[in-house]
């Protein structure tokens, strides 16, 4: 069992040497900074692509099939985009669900625990809304693939300090953890290096409504970071 404390207050305890679950306690993850994380860890953003391959290099390809499901993922979305607020129990369940299920997250041997609200706080169309960490994709201690779904208002922005705290938390070794960001029409990848100085890198930003539809990418991205972690295992 291992812990993190961010200024002593928002505590990670990671249990089970298999599977990691993750507790948070005393504060809301939604007071975490990107300057608290450079404070606490020294944390370092990285603008070397040829550091983070992972999205870019050996993709598999996907079935017509899989295409054809993600084109109903993206006219569903669309559709649903008509009629505002969209809350993020509806981008999960539409957008980010079919993606997990198709890139086989759902499946042994990997683990998805969804954790307690972090509210970050916005305002759509006169509703006051929050945000949500909601899946956390976790395979022993090598790849972690964390998930972090927001309300359709948020910019993937706000909830890039939230997930790279989590990140932090889940990296006890010097194997790179990957995560996500989405507000169910953007996506943003994210690396992190665990070393004596924690290092972090960044994805190109993919947009549903892009020419084409860039969930084909997405989805490739994602098969390939669970081959990572169990080629790792």
């Amino acid at each position: 069992m291992c812990s993190h404390k961010l200024k002593s207050a928002f505590t990670f305890t990671i249990i089970d040497e298999k599977y990691f679950y993750i507790m948070v306690q005393t504060l809301q993850a939604k007071e975490i900074t990107l300057l608290d994380l450079e404070t606490s860890f020294g944390l370092q953003l990285l603008e070397d692509e040829q550091l983070f391959r992972e999205w870019q290099d050996n993709l598999p390809e996907i079935t017509n099939s899989e295409k054809q499901q993600l084109d109903r993922v993206k006219a569903s979305y669309a559709n649903l985009l008509k009629y505002p607020p969209l809350l993020e129990n509806t981008v999960k369940m539409v957008v980010l669900s079919p993606l997990l299920d198709l890139a086989d997250f759902y499946l042994s041997p990997f683990h998805i625990k969804s954790e307690k609200s972090v509210e970050v706080f916005a305002e759509d169309e006169g509703v006051k809304v929050k945000g949500q960490i909601d899946v956390l994709v976790l395979f022993e201690q090598l790849v972690v693939v964390v998930i972090e779904s927001k309300q359709a208002a948020f910019s993937v922005e706000v909830g890039k300090a939230q997930l790279l705290a989590y990140m932090l938390a889940v990296s006890n070794s010097d194997k790179p953890v990957y995560g996500l960001i989405s507000n169910g029409s953007s996506f943003i990848f994210v690396k992190l290096i665990k070393q004596e100085t924690p290092k972090y890198l960044l994805s190109r930003l993919f947009y549903i409504f892009n020419p084409g539809n860039e969930l084909y990418t997405v989805l490739r991205v994602l098969k390939r970071l669970g081959q990572l972690a169990t080629n790792a295992s």
